[in-house]
């Protein structure tokens, strides 16, 4: 996709209602400091559209991207951060449970795994809450230039196994640097668009 136009439009907090959009959202979960910002940067040929930070835990709110206005993109907050409160993080997983059940135009959701390490018991939560959510997760696995290439299959192997995902389930990595697995990534995201246009 050419990317014309992309803004932030939309800002919901734990408290705000959630926007009635018409056009297709396609949404992105993953832990603090796993490279969404950098992903959704890379995705749309931004450099700082969303905010990337030093500091995990940044993104508090349920953030809408309006792409070409064609589409949204929909960063999630970021799970497991260690400094919040268990209230709060309570109040994140409600937000997006909220978001998960009530959209009526969410398409697919991405899920966000470190490329470098095992996933999380935060990981493995997530990927099965969006699975009984009922969307079938497509994992990003980030930070792919951190490792050599020749060590690349040996870690999706291990992402695969540890979230207990089928074969069914696409596993892309992807590097902010590089620019690696950016267009088969909106190879995927333009093939659940299609299915809305028909």
């Amino acid at each position: 996709m050419i990317i014309k136009n992309a803004s932030l439009e939309t800002v919901c907090g734990i408290t705000s209602r959630l926007p009635e959009n018409k056009l297709p959202e396609i949404a992105f979960a993953g832990k603090s400091n796993v490279g969404k910002s950098s992903l959704i940067n890379g995705l749309l040929n931004r450099k700082a559209l969303a905010r990337t930070s030093s500091q995990p835990g940044k993104t508090q709110t349920i953030n809408f991207y309006n792409v070409n206005n064609e589409l949204y993109f929909v960063d999630l907050p970021g799970y497991g951060y260690a400094k919040v409160s268990v209230a709060v993080k309570e109040k994140w997983g409600k937000m997006i449970e909220r978001y998960l059940k009530k959209s009526q135009v969410l398409k697919a959701v991405f899920l966000l795994i470190d490329i470098r390490h095992e996933p999380s018991g935060n990981d493995r939560a997530m990927y099965d809450w969006i699975c009984h959510n009922g969307f079938q997760p497509i994992i990003i696995a980030t930070k792919a230039d951190k490792l050599k290439r020749s060590q690349l299959p040996k870690h999706l192997k291990m992402i695969r196994q540890t979230l207990n995902a089928g074969a069914d389930t696409a596993i892309l990595p992807f590097s902010a640097q590089t620019r690696q697995g950016r267009d088969e990534i909106w190879d995927v995201i333009e093939q659940y668009i299609s299915h809305t246009e028909e």
